[in-house]
């Protein structure tokens, strides 16, 4: 089990144990974190997942596609650290990783 920490935009915490191999998407929705939309389900056809993936782990996941970099730019108040969450498969060097909810989606 991986332990990821989402925060609200007003920066209520919710600390989760989730399964690696899914993704922040999947394990947002399972744990009914308010702020991950996901209107899609996850193919990468809307930014209602849009997230803040927290600095310090930014670099632990693969590069944007051209796609999701698009999509993002669509998305309300989007940072350099914006990702849709639907596309950060959890890995277990992801334990403890952090992400932030925007203050909404589209």
């Amino acid at each position: 089990m991986l332990q990821i920490t989402f925060i609200d935009a007003d920066g209520t915490t919710h600390a989760l144990q989730v399964e690696p191999g899914q993704t922040v998407m999947q394990a947002a929705i399972e744990n009914d974190i308010r702020g991950i939309l996901a209107d899609c389900g996850g193919s990468r056809s809307c930014a209602t997942c849009h997230c803040y993936v927290d600095p310090a782990w930014a670099e632990r996941f693969p590069p944007a596609s051209v796609e999701e970099t698009e999509l993002v730019s669509y998305a309300f108040d989007p940072l350099p650290t914006s990702r849709l969450s639907c596309q950060l498969p959890l890995q277990p060097e992801h334990d403890g990783l952090v992400i932030r909810l925007p203050p909404r989606q589209i």
